[in-house]
């Protein structure tokens, strides 16, 4: 017996981002739909001025739209107050996730974590394509990452290993 299951996925960006991540979003679904013929998925997109309204529209995509996982995209600046909005940003996503007991992966790239642009774009690529994948594997259940586990898997940057 085949189980037919479409996915139903959000993801909110920014207009404030200086590369669109959701770019690699779409690579990811692409690439996961080519492992697995069978993968459907809906993306319901959302697109907000700044990181601070990631969380609305994160819970936004969760509740009114009835995604089953929602990814935030955001890229805050380099100056105090923008890397306090993030954290800002980050609790508001929290308690969204709490409100709808589902997760919101959130992909964040600071402009300040390369200097060579090149390389930003490289990390929020990398980054957001990782996390597009992640978010996949939470909806196939809660033990799918679980070989994963323990072994210092990074987004954006190269992994750390484990310590064992």
């Amino acid at each position: 017996m085949t189980i037919n299951i479409t996915w139903k996925i959000g993801v909110a960006d920014t207009t404030f981002a200086r590369f669109d991540m959701y770019k690699a979003v779409e690579q990811a679904f692409a690439d996961a739909k080519k492992q697995d013929p069978t993968l459907k998925i809906e993306i319901v997109r959302y697109t907000v001025p700044g990181i601070k309204d990631l969380p609305v529209a994160c819970k936004s995509l969760l509740t009114n739209n009835k995604c089953d996982i929602a990814i935030a995209l955001g890229m805050p600046g380099p100056m105090p107050i923008d890397k306090q909005c993030s954290h800002e940003a980050s609790i508001g996503m929290q308690h969204a996730m709490l409100m709808t007991t589902k997760h919101i992966l959130e992909v964040f790239v600071h402009f300040d974590e390369e200097a060579d642009p090149k390389k930003l774009v490289a990390l929020a690529h990398d980054r957001a394509y990782k996390h597009t994948h992640n978010a996949l594997a939470l909806l196939k259940g809660r033990t799918a990452l679980t070989p994963l586990a323990g072994k210092g898997l990074r987004q954006g940057k190269a992994h750390v290993g484990s310590l064992e």
